[in-house]
């Protein structure tokens, strides 16, 4: 059965097109769309407050880094959920979900489960966190909580392997840091910075002032203690055919 760390088999979902394979819009169907936005709420939607533009790497390969747009929506003080895109365009593919969560939710987690997770220290006080188009004053408070936080990130769709569609299992994601394979490609932060005109130098500088964490877990980036990463593999199992009686 497929896994996140092999390459699925040619298919036409395969390709060097970055769109899906489909028919365009009908007219129909973007009235029916339009009306649709009209009349409902879509309100979980509506609770995304900021984009964000980082990187990240694949678990089980950190020699893939991709560039990635979260767009962020907070439930409460310790939990923010993310929808993650590969760009903010309006063709944008939705690539996966990170879910980021409080130092003090992170430690109580299992020891097992702490595996998954990454740190957010770095990835903030390097500049390579940014919020486009806004100032870095307004964002600065935000960043402050952020880098005491720890994300878990599943990739659902490798567009950067030329899968056209989702395929195969999803892939769990490190974030990026300061030695080894957690450094990101100088040219790829260019791109990122060109696009933006924006400098990830002189946004490391102006976060100087940010706080590290007294302490970061290492069950966190897991990799960095341990050189291992980690990869799903699907395997088929017998089915529960009946429900469990209470």
């Amino acid at each position: 059965m497929s896994s996140s760390d092999k390459f699925p088999a040619p298919t036409p979902a395969k390709g060097a097109e970055a769109t899906p394979p489909g028919q365009p819009m009908s007219m129909g169907q973007h009235v029916v769309d339009k009306g649709a936005s009209m009349l409902q709420a879509l309100t979980p939607v509506k609770q995304i407050s900021q984009h964000v533009c980082t990187f990240a790497l694949y678990s089980h390969d950190m020699h893939r880094q991709i560039e990635t747009h979260h767009y962020v929506s907070r439930l409460n003080q310790d939990f923010l959920q993310c929808p993650v895109y590969d760009s903010d365009d309006s063709n944008a593919r939705l690539i996966g979900i990170e879910y980021i969560i409080s130092d003090s939710f992170f430690e109580a987690l299992p020891q097992e489960e702490q595996k998954l997770w990454h740190s957010h220290a770095y990835e903030i006080k390097s500049g390579l966190w940014v919020n486009p188009r806004t100032p870095e004053m307004i964002g600065k408070p935000e960043l402050e909580n952020l880098a005491k936080t720890y994300g878990k990130f599943w990739c659902t769709w490798q567009v950067d392997r030329g899968d056209r569609l989702p395929l195969g299992a999803p892939a769990l994601m490190m974030s990026p840091q300061g030695v080894n394979l957690g450094k990101i490609e100088p040219e790829l932060v260019k791109k990122r910075d060109d696009k933006y005109s924006i400098s990830t130098e002189a946004i490391m500088q102006s976060r100087v002032e940010i706080e590290e964490p007294e302490w970061i877990n290492p069950q966190a980036d897991y990799w960095k203690q341990h050189a291992k990463g980690f990869a799903i593999d699907i395997e088929k199992t017998e089915m529960k055919l009946r429900a469990p009686i209470p």
